[in-house]
């Protein structure tokens, strides 16, 4: 058993390390901004509008649950506890410095994240059952329509599937035990007795019920730790110069590793960094484009700048205020990464009431997280054929995982998991590249006519006329990637395009009598 896991982590490390996919999400990053020229620099604002301001609303909008709604979902899955342990973790390997590099890999993937939540609304459909689906395990397939983009999308199902029972579930579970046992002396039993049983009735409401509960939980999370974290800031105000300092300075030197050692250089902070803002964002993973591809908007550019501000949140404000606040109450000295940020709360706020704080935060990010990936697992299962029967049986199974990981060791399921999780960030990689050409045709298109976005549904369905990627995103396409400009088309006129080609073929050869 050691060995698998020996093996296993040796495998963890490859695959989350410089050499695979840490370099492939920042390339394509940086690929998908320069191809969409900064999208998420040109736009920020209307996006944040888009998303919180007054351009969120519009009536006769298609989809199953808001946009809010589907972020709250998304950002439910991401904003764990690599937020608030794991921003611990990076200072103490890559010192002050890594959290510079969080921000740089956060803006970069702003651009990965709008072009999966575009897609993911591009290419959605009702499934076997009815229900509206989309995602990686969807736009692969629809929009890369030979064996290469079939495999692409099995290999992202199965790596989600497999990964959503450990970090989604059973770690979750694990880390919520703990802690309450810890603060409040509840028994890991009664906790996975509770957690079961409130995980399978929001599982059995489906999407819309875990939106409502994600919709509630992760708002009121962020707005309780980030306003005791403010104040914690505040009270240390004086340190908050010498906090922007260590950080700069830290992001090319590495100084100030966990107990003030000599730092360990430019290389480390910067690969620490960039890896912690990535397993937190998951920007490029394709994972918020599941839920994303069942919101109610009126075009793929919406949606697509709606989601990308989800990265912004998990790692602008939340990861920042985390950092923030461990660098400011100088516990990023500590030696322990797992007790430094509950130390910077017991440091700032009086008596017991920072780790009440930290701990209530953990559960709310815990469950959320075990919702927003539940569901992941469910539509990836569904596209890999899973019928009725098969759904409800993994739905009762998550339940029941997401209890026994309360109570059981959990390395080697975290380590699997993990694995699983960055592999399947590699097919969607590979296609969020082969797609970035129709992602830019059709954003291109879409501003040109809403560049400012008061556009009402009607208005777009008038100028967007019978162009791909209006309000058809529901409907079987087919795209020939051969031709230097591929289009996508309408199942149905592919059919009648063959059809009219070969009578035409007939008539020259003489073999047709019309």
């Amino acid at each position: 058993m050691q060995a698998l896991e020996s093996t296993l982590e040796a495998v963890s490390s490859f695959v989350w390390g410089p050499w695979l996919l840490l370099p492939l999400l920042l390339g394509t990053g940086l690929f998908l901004t320069v191809r969409l020229r900064g999208i998420q620099f040109r736009l920020f604002a209307k996006a944040m509008s888009i998303q919180f301001g007054r351009r969120a609303k519009q009536s006769g909008l298609k989809g199953e649950i808001s946009s809010f709604q589907a972020m709250a979902t998304a950002l439910g899955a991401t904003v764990g506890t690599g937020n608030i342990v794991g921003v611990a973790l990076s200072i103490s390997l890559g010192g002050p410095g890594a959290l510079f590099w969080m921000w740089i890999t956060a803006l970069i993937g702003m651009a990965s994240k709008y072009a999966e939540c575009f897609l993911g609304v591009r290419f959605r459909h009702h499934d076997q059952l009815g229900e509206m689906t989309g995602g990686p395990q969807s736009y692969l397939r629809r929009g890369i329509p030979n064996k290469f983009g079939y495999g692409l999308s099995i290999m992202f199902a199965v790596c989600c599937v497999i990964a959503c029972f450990g970090i989604g579930n059973m770690t979750q579970s694990n880390a919520i035990a703990a802690n309450l046992e810890n603060s409040f002396s509840v028994p890991p039993m009664t906790t996975a007795i509770t957690i079961a049983i409130l995980t399978a009735i929001a599982l059995l409401g489906g999407i819309k019920t875990i939106s409502k509960v994600t919709g509630f939980c992760v708002p009121l999370m962020i707005v309780i730790y980030l306003g005791f974290g403010a104040y914690i800031v505040a009270l240390n105000y004086q340190n908050i110069p010498e906090a922007f300092s260590l950080i700069f300075t830290g992001a090319f030197t590495g100084a100030g590793i966990a107990g003030g050692a000599v730092g360990s250089g430019f290389l480390i902070a910067l690969q620490i960094g960039a890896q912690r803002s990535l397993f937190s964002n998951e920007s490029g993973m394709g994972t918020a484009a599941i839920p994303a591809s069942v919101a109610a908007t009126s075009h793929p550019v919406r949606q697509g700048l709606a989601s990308m501000t989800q990265t912004f949140v998990d790692t602008l404000v939340v990861i920042s205020m985390t950092g923030f606040i461990i660098i400011t109450t100088g516990t990023w000295r500590y030696d322990d990464p797992a007790t430094m940020t509950s130390a910077a709360f017991a440091t700032g706020l009086p008596g017991e009431w920072g780790g009440y704080i930290v701990t209530f935060c953990l559960v709310l990010l815990g469950y959320s997280t075990v919702l927003g990936w539940s569901y992941y697992g469910e539509r990836a299962l569904a596209s890999l054929g899973g019928g009725k029967k098969a759904l409800m049986t993994y739905r009762m199974v998550f339940a029941i995982a997401c209890g026994l990981g309360a109570v059981a060791p959990l390395s080697l399921v975290f380590t699997f998991s993990d694995v699983m999780n960055g592999l399947m960030a590699i097919p969607n990689l590979i296609g969020l590249v082969i797609l970035s050409g129709l992602v830019v045709r059709e954003t291109k298109l879409y501003l040109e006519h809403d560049p400012d976005f008061e556009a009402s549904v009607e208005d777009i369905e008038y100028f967007m006329g019978q162009h791909p990627g209006a309000l058809d995103a529901q409907i079987d396409h087919e795209v020939d990637l051969t031709m230097p400009k591929p289009e996508l088309e309408h199942p149905d006129t592919t059919k009648l395009k063959k059809i009219t080609a070969q009578m035409s073929e007939d008539y020259k050869a003489g073999n047709s009598d019309w």
